[in-house]
């Protein structure tokens, strides 16, 4: 079997009304699926989705003619091109799924078979008033999810805290909550510094009281041993990692034990291919490894595959934000939303590869590169 093509595409959905995310100034009044797909002279096609891969374009030639199974050849191309490039990890995605469809075997059982499903935590994006979000946090435990994520962002942590503080009260015992501070990372154009580490100490001793499952992005995405000592200095457990480019700086931050729960994106950082080797090495250093997973169902159900796969995943984000963000905008062109069961619980099931099916028709309506 051979690579005969790999295809890149991009396709785009009106967002009316737009998305306001809490972590980015702007309202999203768009949203778009970068596609990639890799054809083998055996008919079968293996499918990705992710990053737009900058600087991938004319370098087609380093996988055409190859094998496909060669799995970890790949991943080396790959690495080295997303260190020299744009992060190229979709592609290791499509070609886990074609793996899957090569062998008939779902990529969770090729990845060790621990699970066929993941529970998933609900994962808000927008920044609401505190009523509002009371009401969102019992409609999430109607719809059967075990937690929230409840994001920060608004003028001062304090304003924040109180939100927290109004949705516990609301729900009670029944919901585990989550918090996201955001001050891991920025948007090119916001220029507010990260919070310093006695900033976060406060804050992460209110959301103590408040009895929180973890307290997520506190400090600067850098600042290991201000991690680490946050780790040390309280009960509840701190998350990070969804956007750091590099394995070997994931690898420091397991060694270091700054995380208690790892939240790498396989379309951000390593694909399956390497991040799988990162995801045991957490799992055996007794860390959660809970992936992130803010984008398209595509890089939802790799990142379920690889957490069912590997184990140790308590929780797996699921962005669900009605009415502004739901399945179907979000896995628009896929002939079916990836939607969790009554348990809150996403189902992986047999099918080979990723087990999805494109919607060709809408893919061709909302194409625009």
């Amino acid at each position: 079997m051979e690579i005969t093509r790999i295809l890149q595409s991009v396709h785009r959905l009106p967002l009316d009304p737009p998305f306001q995310a809490s972590w980015d100034t702007r309202p999203r009044r768009h949203f778009d699926l970068q596609l990639v797909r890799v054809e083998t002279d055996s008919g079968l096609v293996g499918i990705g989705a992710g990053d737009a891969m900058p600087g991938f374009a004319g370098h087609e030639d380093l996988f055409v003619g190859q094998d496909p199974r060669d799995l970890d050849r790949h991943f080396r191309v790959i690495e080295n091109l997303s260190f020299h490039y744009g992060r190229c990890w979709p592609l290791d995605i499509a070609l886990w799924d074609l793996f899957g469809k090569t062998l008939e075997e779902p990529i969770w059982r090729l990845l060790g078979g621990a699970s066929d499903r993941v529970t998933l935590y609900a994962s808000s994006g927008s920044l609401r008033d505190g009523q509002e979000l009371a009401d969102l946090a019992q409609a999430v435990r109607e719809e059967g999810f075990p937690a929230l994520k409840i994001r920060f962002q608004r003028p001062h942590w304090r304003q924040d805290v109180a939100v927290v503080e109004q949705v516990r009260e609301a729900v009670g015992q029944d919901l585990e909550l989550m918090v996201d501070c955001n001050q891991a990372w920025r948007m090119p154009w916001d220029t507010a510094l990260p919070w310093t580490f006695k900033d976060a100490l406060l804050v992460a001793e209110y959301l103590e009281d408040l009895d929180i499952y973890w307290m997520e992005e506190p400090l600067h995405r850098g600042d290991y041993d201000g991690m680490a000592k946050l780790r040390e200095a309280v009960d509840l457990r701190i998350a990070g990692g969804e956007m750091t480019r590099e394995l070997h700086e994931l690898r420091e931050i397991v060694a270091r034990r700054c995380l208690d729960v790892l939240q790498t994106d396989v379309v951000c950082t390593g694909g399956i291919s390497g991040l799988r080797r990162v995801a045991q090495s957490a799992v055996d250093a007794g860390l959660e490894f809970t992936p992130h997973t803010w984008g398209h169902g595509i890089g939802l159900l790799a990142n379920a595959h690889l957490a069912a796969g590997v184990g140790g995943s308590r929780f797996l984000e699921y962005p669900f934000d009605p009415p502004t963000w739901m399945p179907e905008r979000r896995d628009f062109g896929l002939t079916e939303a990836v939607v969790a069961n009554d348990d809150g619980q996403l189902v992986l099931g047999d099918a080979p590869g990723l087990g999805i099916e494109l919607d060709e028709e809408r893919l061709a309506e909302t194409r625009i590169g």
